[in-house]
């Protein structure tokens, strides 16, 4: 499939996952990709604490957008990103509707808490209803939300469902219906599920699909399994044998070390395939498949390399 086609699926795409998979980064790569073919492209942060802008070099996010990865002419566009908060939401909601005043107080006072405890969700509502306002006016070509970590990400995603049964008349029952309509349309919205090639994961990522699919109704997009380490010729060689062909000499307990690493590194890969084949049998969706970066850190670079194997990836699909 051709990389800019898959980018224009949906207007907005949510990427999830449970917390240490790499879903921040998955995200950088995915808008870095979707820029490259010339779409507009704008990250949305949620929770405030990903490490987004330090994978672009760039400095912490606020609500206001800024450019995290300038496009570098041949048709790539910028990638664009922001974080939004509930305070920041409806801070800006309450001034577009003339209650600039009494906006400030809320927020100050912590209303917006005392609120959230009696209306279950609302916190949600206000970042998906800016999400939906965004996408409406246009702002960008796609929309990349990183969204919470799994646990919390199906209740975020539930949230428009719950305060249509709990608001049956008002503006919250029209905002909650507006943003469900964003996230059950197809051609608007879809999720990308992010997980590493392990055990818990993997069962994690299976529950949070078939719960997004049956209780919010969420359009699924291929899963992501990232951090799979790259098989690696020529570990069954004896590491004395080697040396001997190739002039070399070890010191005292290399051999044995390399043993070792060699032996943890088959079994790795061994249990990653496992885990590959597990999901592929529970979950009937197409995968994208991210190397293992041995570094301690993501910076540009690592995203660059991200995005050049999802890139090809998305070019592999049916």
């Amino acid at each position: 499939m051709d990389p800019a086609g898959f980018c224009k699926q949906s207007r907005v795409v949510i990427v999830a996952g449970k917390g240490g998979v790499g879903k921040t980064t998955v995200t950088a790569a995915l808008a870095l990709v979707a820029a490259r073919t010339g779409l507009r492209t704008l990250v949305v942060e949620v929770e405030g604490k990903s490490g987004l802008a330090a994978a672009f070099g760039a400095p912490r996010l606020g609500y206001e957008e800024i450019v995290l990865s300038p496009g570098r002419g041949g048709g790539e566009a910028d990638v664009r990103a922001r974080t939004l908060t509930p305070d920041d939401a409806l801070l800006e909601y309450l001034e577009d509707h003339g209650l600039r005043r009494v906006s400030k107080r809320l927020v100050q006072s912590g209303a917006i808490d005392v609120v959230s405890t009696a209306v279950p969700g609302i916190k949600d509502i206000l970042i998906l209803g800016k999400v939906k306002q965004l996408e409406r006016a246009g702002v960008a070509d796609l929309i990349v939300l990183d969204a919470p970590a799994a646990g919390h990400a199906v209740s975020f995603l539930m949230s428009p469902r719950g305060l249509l049964d709990a608001a049956r008349v008002g503006p919250i029952r029209t905002q909650a219906q507006e943003v469900l309509d964003l996230l059950t349309d197809p051609a608007r919205c879809q999720v990308v599920l992010v997980t590493l090639p392990e055990e818990t994961p993997v069962n994690e990522l299976v529950e949070t699909a078939f719960a997004l699919e049956d209780r919010v109704g969420l359009s699924l997009g291929p899963v992501v399994v990232n951090g799979l380490y790259a098989t690696v010729d020529g570990l069954e060689s004896d590491p004395d044998v080697a040396a001997e062909a190739a002039a070399a000499t070890l010191r005292q307990g290399e051999a044995e070390a390399l043993r070792d690493a060699a032996e943890f590194r088959r079994r790795r890969h061994a249990l990653q395939q496992e885990q590959v084949g597990r999901l592929e049998s529970a979950l009937p969706l197409p995968q994208l498949r991210l190397p293992f970066l041995f570094t301690p850190d993501i910076g540009p670079a690592e995203v660059e390399t991200l995005a050049d194997v999802l890139a090809k990836e998305i070019e592999a699909l049916q």
